[in-house]
């Protein structure tokens, strides 16, 4: 089962000390909050805005007039929150990101140059460096039994104890446009999914996921 440090390069977040707790990447996902409230506190103020209470906004950042920041949030230096993005808060958002137009985030970290460009949803999730998802796809992140989510990986199986987890993305992920990644999906760093996949359990790093569900070694 992939750990934190196998899926992510921590030198590309705010949230490096915080993540270095964990094994699991999903076991931080019930503190984002606080952690954001905490790291916020103390940036530098020559560097980034408090444009309202507990939402911090780096000065070199481009937030369009219609986009709606909810608290507690962090959008680090250069990143773009485009037309209509609403981020409902808990969300920690790195430098050269991209949040596009009617994109969602909730409850997520993004690493430095993440892209969520046009139509997502990402909730409960954690996406790696340089890693990217194509229009209109989403992290799914309640299951339909509303039962608590379990990671499988194979005969491997880790009970999250969460009733809400998306996606964990290792860095260089790439996923294709309108797929659906299903509660409890973790991909390896450097792997691929087509479009229009539907995405469950964990995806080995170095990987091609195919819309009909096969799983294909990179060469």
């Amino acid at each position: 089962m992939y750990t934190i440090k196998d899926l992510y390069d921590l030198d590309h977040t705010l949230a490096k000390d915080y993540l270095s707790q964990f094994t699991y990447p999903w076991e931080a996902l019930a503190g984002i909050k606080e952690m954001i409230v905490k790291l916020g506190e103390n940036l530098p103020k020559e560097e980034y805005n408090e444009v309202k209470p507990h939402v911090w906004v780096h000065k070199t950042a481009t937030v369009f007039d219609s986009a709606y920041l909810g608290d507690p949030c962090i959008i680090g230096p250069r990143t773009e929150v485009r037309q209509c993005a609403f981020i409902r808060g808990a969300a920690l958002v790195g430098a050269d990101c991209v949040v596009g137009n009617s994109t969602e985030l909730k409850n997520v970290i993004l690493f430095d140059h993440v892209q969520t460009p046009h139509y997502n949803y990402v909730g409960d999730s954690i996406l790696g460096y340089y890693s990217h998802t194509g229009a209109g796809a989403i992290t799914s992140n309640v299951k339909s039994d509303k039962k608590l989510v379990v990671v499988k990986n194979g005969d491997e199986k880790i009970e999250t104890g969460l009733k809400k987890m998306g996606a964990m993305l290792g860095d260089y992920v790439e996923v294709g446009c309108n797929s659906v990644l299903n509660p409890g999906t973790v991909i390896g760093r450097h792997s691929n999914v087509y479009p229009t996949s539907c995405v469950r359990g964990v995806i080995p790093e170095n990987s091609i996921f195919k819309n009909n569900g096969t799983v294909v070694t990179k060469k």
